[in-house]
């Protein structure tokens, strides 16, 4: 099994897993790990093929869910309370499914279980970052410059350079962090959702929607419910498809309504 990387914060309460998406890592999820942390144990999570996490083979959801769950029960099956957002929303899906005993609570964030078109813009990210000459980067202002032409969204693309490290064994200095080899070659997979032969999940879903984002529809809404009969839509104001960094207090807001944390 795959390594995967994560850090903890707080160390009193339930325990809540936070699972990013595509070029993500565990990190991105920090300030909404301390805001959680009063009242949870919150642990970030990278997954495969992203952060410090390993490297594998190939990529689908269901080997994910796996990595993720393999390394949270170490601890113990205590049952678990997910957010996933996008990708880390699929997985987050998965895990509910196919371990539903181990997910006591669900968050969805702007993702469905449907397939999506949407990542051919994450194809162009892909291109972008793979055509930069490593060994002719001599800071990160000149990389984020080489990669303009490729993604002109100045959060996206400084969203996506927090993969870019430096790497002393490394000939250019440089490295990518994550693995744009695969990723970039299974794009559609990673758009798309898998049959996983599962019953729908019994527990509750919050499934968060961004106001500005197209990524959740009255057409996927079907295909949700079928999955996880008991969801509960909110759509949040002023966001696009990066709700909790976007709007980041109403997020956290909500959460602690959804895991009752401020209930003690």
């Amino acid at each position: 099994m795959v390594e995967i990387h994560h850090t903890r914060v707080g160390d009193q309460g339930p325990r809540i897993v936070l699972l990013h998406g595509l070029f993500g890592q565990g990190k991105n999820w920090t300030s909404v790990a301390k805001a959680l942390s009063d009242r949870a144990q919150v642990i970030l999570i990278d997954l495969p093929n992203h952060g410090r996490s390993g490297w594998t083979d190939r990529v689908t959801y269901a080997q994910m869910a796996d990595a993720v769950v393999e390394v949270l029960t170490q601890d113990g099956d205590e049952p678990l309370r997910v957010v996933g957002h996008s990708m880390g929303g699929k997985v987050a899906m998965a895990m509910a499914l196919l371990q539903p005993h181990l997910v006591e609570r669900l968050v969805v964030t702007d993702i469905a279980p449907v397939r999506y078109q949407q990542l051919s813009s994450f194809g162009e990210y892909v291109t972008g970052m793979r055509s930069i000459d490593l060994s002719r980067v001599v800071s990160r202002s000149d990389a984020d410059r080489r990669l303009r032409p490729y993604v002109p969204d100045d959060v996206v693309r400084s969203f996506l350079l927090q993969n870019l490290r430096r790497d002393a064994d490394s000939e250019s200095g440089w490295r990518w962090q994550v693995n744009l080899s695969l990723l970039g070659a299974q794009l559609a997979d990673l758009g798309d959702w898998p049959d996983l032969s599962a019953p729908p999940y019994p527990g509750p879903v919050l499934w968060v929607a961004g106001a500005q984002s197209d990524y959740i529809t009255e057409a996927y809404a079907r295909a949700m419910r079928r999955l996880f009969p008991r969801t509960q839509l909110i759509t949040i104001k002023n966001a696009g498809h990066w709700v909790h960094s976007e709007q980041p207090e109403v997020f956290v807001a909500t959460l602690r309504r959804f895991f009752a944390l401020d209930d003690r």
